[in-house]
């Protein structure tokens, strides 16, 4: 059975203790979709959505979310976050999220990339819940993960 990291002695879940790695510049991206009807995708081009511009709001909500992703994920460590960029773009069936993420420390920052990605999309769902019973959260996932020694 391989050694697990996030189990203490006594079999139960813990943080792993990070103190004795290096810091480093660590970098994720991640990405998901969200499927909406031809409607819904025409009335956030067109800006017309009752709660306001979704593109922006669900890109906000993403920074946000990335942010606290500590506080959400019980085992994540809190991190010295340095980047996090979320775009939101419509395609021919909805909105794709992208994020990056970036920060300085002992340990990765993919979960905060995921996050931001997780928290954008059901941000364009609440937005749009009102006017599409159909939609669809799909495809997330980590894009890439990379480390770099300071």
């Amino acid at each position: 059975m391989p050694n697990l990291t996030h189990i203490n002695s006594s079999g139960k879940a813990s943080m792993v203790d990070v103190s004795a790695k290096p810091d480093q510049v660590r970098t994720a991206e991640a990405t998901g979709h969200i499927i909406l009807a031809r409607t819904t995708i025409s009335l956030i081009r067109q800006n017309k959505m009752k709660k306001g511009d979704v593109l922006t709001v669900a890109e906000i909500a993403g920074i946000q979310g990335g942010k606290k992703t500590s506080e959400l994920i019980p085992l994540c460590h809190p991190l010295s976050i340095t980047k996090i960029e979320v775009k939101a773009s419509l395609d021919k069936t909805g909105v794709r999220i992208n994020s990056l993420a970036r920060c300085k420390g002992k340990t990765g920052i993919e979960m905060e990339a995921l996050t931001a990605v997780s928290v954008a999309l059901l941000t364009i769902y609440d937005m749009c819940k009102a006017a599409d019973k159909a939609m669809i959260i799909d495809e997330i996932r980590l894009l890439s993960k990379t480390k770099e020694d300071i």
